[in-house]
């Protein structure tokens, strides 16, 4: 897979990048991050990105010149966008919005990671999975010129509801979560099946050596050797641990008919 990342600042992400799973995957050639910096696409001598909003209001504004020439060229849209426009007086005409159907046609979605977006989920990791290019649009400064979310990004994001000084950080945990679940990424096949949110339940506890430390021991069913106990086991604590701290996900977590009795008889321990 293939992440574009457009930003004001790609010093932010060699530190990361080159660090864990991630820089493994990318040695392997299993992912590609390219980080393009939206400066690059400026033509003026102080290779300005932003300016004031109209109609006044504190802040600065991203501007679409940039923005749009760095996507269109990366992502090779310029041609096809002109092509295209020059076909039919009826797409001269209908060039609004023009470009987001290119990139859909292309199966390349451009994302604006944005505290306005859908909020970022397994789900939606698990969905990106299949795009073979991924173009990530980092926000600054006090937003976006809304022509750009109009008539170029495909997809919005958020990490969170709350608000990060850019989309930076955001990116990366996209490009993380994304990463994770892609074939070989992970040394063990399984792993990402067993994550928190993987499953649509919490991760059951997890335990090492020694086996018992300050009088806190591990539970006896992990040394017993006995795979079909630890895997009920597990089981459980994940349902425990979900019913717990996040009973919401028990509503649409896919539950088999020993899950469904197990939550019962924790439900009327409490009631």
């Amino acid at each position: 897979m293939q992440f574009e990342v457009f930003t004001l600042l790609p010093e932010v992400f060699p530190a990361y990048l080159d660090t864990s799973i991630i820089k493994r995957a990318r040695e392997r050639g299993l992912i590609q991050v390219n980080v393009h910096n939206i400066r690059d696409y400026t033509h003026d001598k102080h290779h300005t990105t932003d300016d004031t909003p109209y109609g006044g209001g504190g802040g600065m504004v991203m501007k679409p010149e940039p923005v749009f020439e760095a996507v269109e060229t990366v992502l090779g849209l310029k041609d096809l966008t002109t092509e295209n426009t020059e076909s039919t007086e009826e797409t001269k005409e209908s060039s609004v919005g023009f470009v987001p159907s290119v990139v859909k046609s292309l199966n390349i979605p451009v994302i604006l990671l944005t505290p306005q977006g859908r909020v970022f989920n397994q789900s939606i990791a698990r969905e990106l999975t299949r795009h073979p290019r991924i173009a990530l649009l980092c926000g600054r400064y006090e937003g976006i010129d809304e022509r750009i979310c109009e008539h170029l990004v495909t997809d919005e994001i958020s990490v969170g509801d709350y608000v990060l000084t850019g989309g930076e950080l955001p990116a990366l945990i996209l490009i993380d979560a994304v990463s994770r679940l892609l074939p070989d990424v992970l040394g063990d096949p399984t792993g990402a099946e067993d994550d928190s949110h993987a499953m649509g339940l919490l991760e059951y506890p997890h335990y090492t050596r020694p086996p018992e430390f300050r009088g806190w021991k591990v539970p006896e069913v992990l040394l017993s050797g006995d795979h079909g106990r630890i895997e009920k086991w597990r089981r459980e604590q994940a349902l425990l641990r979900t019913f717990r701290k996040r009973p919401d996900m028990l509503e649409k977590a896919d539950l088999s008919e020993a899950d469904k009795k197990f939550v019962k008889s924790l439900k009327s321990k409490v009631e």
